[in-house]
């Protein structure tokens, strides 16, 4: 197969495994999505079981109280029935220290009793609230998996058209490529980019002058040295007009320094360097003025 022909079926083929890859991450993460619902239920269930055994924990003790004002009521009862029969004083007193202390237990053990049913009744309103909250919550879950049952089958029938279009493309490449440009796609989701100017524009680093030759020639699938995409050859009118651009810039940077220096020419260059005949008149009138010096003080 031509090098251009392999370009355009990895082009098609990238195309078909980003789809493939990003609809098989959904299908991974699906289940992820009723976690937390499986949580809220599991921690309604388990303060339900927790919140059960203090219910009947407390119902137990309301039948003990129950059965203990019974057997208060009964005694207290009983001395006042036998009452009716006392005939000293002794059995009066027996008597009544029965019936008082009957009436005492009787009294103590009420209160106790209407504080604990107080407690049991709350406790059933708190259950039966609880059971509501669990049975919607399985309701909600129960819909959810529905739904996403019904999205996973959806995804798997794209991935269905994904793979009968893979199918059609990858007989026609070389399988080494075809392992190489999977592994690719999976870490950068673009497995096939162009050079423009000796820069690779998947990871925008300069290519070698010789490899980018090799890449435009286009000759045979080269990797990128730095990001390992397969690479191919695209012109840039752009970067070829911008470059031309920055060649002109450079003689009006040369320029620019030549008006700062206040040179407006080369012979004002050598002047400077290397004296100019103004300079030279200067010292002629400085050697002059040495002579009259000398004159006056032979004079003198």
């Amino acid at each position: 197969m031509v090098t251009a022909d392999i370009f355009e079926k990895l082009k098609e083929l990238q195309d078909v495994l980003v789809q493939k890859y990003e609809l098989e991450a959904k299908v991974e993460e699906a289940p992820k999505q009723l976690s937390a619902q499986d949580e809220l239920l599991a921690r309604l269930k388990k303060e339900y079981i927790a919140k059960n055994t203090n219910y009947e924990s407390v119902k137990e003790k309301v039948l003990a109280l129950r059965f203990d004002l019974d057997q208060a009521v009964k005694l207290r009862e009983d001395g006042e029935k036998g009452m009716e029969n006392v005939e000293t004083h002794r059995e009066y007193e027996a008597l009544g220290k029965q019936i008082a202390e009957a009436t005492d237990k009787e009294n103590e053990v009420r209160k106790e009793l209407q504080k604990e049913e107080k407690i049991l009744a709350e406790l059933n309103e708190t259950l039966k609230m609880n059971e509501e909250m669990i049975k919607a919550q399985e309701n909600e879950l129960s819909e959810s998996k529905q739904s996403l049952d019904q999205q996973i089958q959806e995804y798997n029938a794209q991935l269905s058209e994904l793979k009968t279009k893979e199918d059609q493309i990858t007989p026609e490449l070389p399988q080494e490529i075809i392992f190489k440009f999977e592994r690719i796609i999976q870490r950068n989701s673009e497995g096939i980019v162009s050079v423009k100017n000796g820069v690779c524009t998947g990871c925008h680093m300069i290519l070698p002058a010789q490899f980018a030759n090799t890449v435009r020639e286009g000759e045979e699938i080269l990797f990128c040295p730095y990001c390992s995409r397969i690479l191919f050859y695209e012109d840039s009118e752009e970067a070829a007009e911008d470059y031309f651009k920055i060649d002109d810039s450079f003689d009006d940077v040369f320029d620019d320094e030549t008006d700062e220096e206040g040179y407006d020419d080369d012979e004002e260059r050598e002047d400077d360097y290397y004296g100019s005949d103004d300079d030279s008149d200067l010292d002629d009138e400085s050697d002059d003025d040495e002579d009259s010096d000398d004159d006056e003080d032979s004079e003198d």
